[in-house]
């Protein structure tokens, strides 16, 4: 088997194309939930509301501009075939340097705090948080993913046990999803994760995120569970931007993996409406 070479030097100027790409361009599969809710909406404060959210996007595409002021935390995640080198410098310093070059010739906010108890910005958005798989074949795709933090702090976890079974895991879904009531600035997505361990229960709610509102979970009993779990978080009436209305949610997407005998954990990564991803494969 041959190994094919892909430069840093490519990956740090795909990445920071990706950067400013993914603020001003919202991914087709949010726009037509929203354009979906929007139709089956009845309220008129939330139509409005759903509405103003639609020509903001709109906006940004046409003028090339962030869809939010807060152009988030650069999530950057790699998926890097085994047959591939990485030639010409190393991956994550090549990865930082395009969120580097990004946030600052994109001219978007840079949001990143070196330390988090002395809270001093680091100036150029860096470091990422990057996730790297090895997966097989000779590709390296490419997913950013900027993640705002009003909806990040409304996320959770909880490590439940066993007993605690389906019904533990719809009522913590749905409290959080209420306790969060404005604060993501919904309609919100949300990505949730069941099983594994603490981190990876994390690391599943947050991919859950990048997997489009379109889909569905291939297992018949979890695409049902995101169906319901969307109706009842949608039956709140918090409503677009928090201003009742039957929209709370545009999406559920659950991702699950084993666990051990004596856990359930769960953890839901909240989005804001503009769930941001843009993915490339080179």
């Amino acid at each position: 088997m041959s190994i094919r070479e892909v430069s840093a030097a490519l990956i740090t100027d795909t990445i920071e194309r990706m950067c400013i790409e993914a603020n001003e361009y919202l991914p087709e599969d949010v726009k037509c939930a929203l354009a979906r809710f929007y139709d089956e909406e009845d309220g008129a404060v939330a139509k409005t509301v759903l509405k103003n959210i639609i020509d903001n996007y709109e906006i940004a595409a046409a003028e090339q501009v962030p869809i939010c002021q807060d152009t988030g935390m650069a999530c950057v995640f790699i998926e890097l075939g085994q047959d591939v080198h990485i030639s010409g410098g190393d991956l994550y310093e090549a990865i930082n340097e395009g969120v580097r070059r990004g946030y600052t010739n994109g001219y978007l906010r840079k949001s990143v705090v070196r330390d988090p108890i002395n809270r001093v910005n680091t100036g150029d958005n860096t470091p990422a948080a990057i996730t790297v798989d090895i997966v097989p074949g000779d590709k390296v795709k490419i997913t950013v993913a900027p993640k705002g933090f009003g909806s990040e702090n409304m996320s959770a976890i909880r490590m439940f046990a066993p007993s605690a079974g389906l019904e533990g895991v719809k009522q913590f879904i749905l409290e959080t999803a209420e306790k969060a009531g404005p604060n993501p600035c919904p309609p919100m997505v949300l990505g949730i994760g069941i099983g594994g361990t603490f981190d990876k229960c994390a690391q599943l709610a947050k991919r859950a995120l990048l997997r489009p509102l379109d889909s569905e979970n291939p297992d018949p009993f979890y695409a049902d569970l995101e169906k319901e779990m969307l109706d009842k978080i949608n039956e709140l009436g918090i409503g677009p931007q928090g201003f009742g209305g039957r929209t709370t949610a545009i999406g559920v997407n659950i991702e699950v993996m084993p666990t051990h005998i004596a856990g359930l954990p769960c953890a839901v990564n909240m989005s804001c409406h503009v769930t941001r991803h843009k993915s490339e494969v080179l």
